[in-house]
């Protein structure tokens, strides 16, 4: 590998990314194209391995329209946009270091051993209760679980880049709101889920401003 051509080749990617406002309706993202993000997300790393996360790829044109009358950062975007995915984070019933989803997930995707499982748990448990402090009401560990979903969201968009697709993070809505639609179209599973963060992804319609940031010399501090 020519790693100078490759670092490159990813910087030219993270200049080429930006918060697409404006997508061109007549391009579609082919199949293989979005898979292949689907794939990279689903292969992002996660707090003790527990992906609590689920990425809800809108296609149906009347829910479609419900998110767009609802989340006004969607408002612009939905329209035009080749995909919409809405990233959902697991709940407290579903994460806390007691609850099935955790042991399940254990033994049956990780493939732990039992014995290892409970010591495992442990660990998470001492963790939630004593280093972050987890375990205070509903939202903390909801929280916990929707901070990881910005993993995969960042893997995609960069991978989306650097194979020419634009795309735009979404957090412009409310998320009460947000819920409830999702709810009644049966997405969150009875509560074990909740809305994280959206985006859209396509093609821009436009060229972009030039990208602006901060200095190296600002943002990065070596002690």
């Amino acid at each position: 590998m020519d790693k100078a051509a490759k670092k490159a080749e990813i910087l030219e990617a993270a200049k080429f990314r930006h918060a697409t406002k404006q997508f061109d309706p007549d391009k579609v993202i082919p199949k293989d194209d979005f898979d292949f993000l689907l794939e990279v997300a689903r292969l992002s790393p996660s707090s003790f391995g527990t992906e609590p996360w689920r990425f809800v790829v809108v296609e149906n044109d009347r829910l479609r329209e419900k998110i767009k009358n609802t989340a006004w950062g969607a408002y612009g975007k939905l329209p035009d946009a080749s995909h919409f995915v809405i990233f959902l984070a697991r709940t407290r019933q579903d994460t806390q270091y007691n609850a099935d989803y955790m042991k399940n997930h254990l033994l049956n995707v990780k493939k732990f051993p039992e014995d290892f499982v409970e010591k495992f748990l442990g660990r998470v448990e001492e963790f939630q209760k004593d280093d972050f402090d987890l375990l205070d009401g509903e939202r903390p560990l909801f929280d916990w679980a929707s901070k990881q979903t910005y993993i995969p969201l960042a893997n995609m968009m960069h991978a989306a880049a650097e194979i020419g697709i634009d795309s735009c993070p979404i957090e412009g809505f409310p998320v009460d709101a947000m819920n409830e639609l999702l709810d009644e179209e049966g997405l969150l599973e009875d509560g074990s889920f909740g809305i994280s963060v959206m985006c859209a992804f396509g093609y821009r319609k436009e060229d972009p401003q030039p990208k602006t940031r901060r200095s190296m010399d600002d943002v990065v501090q070596w002690v």
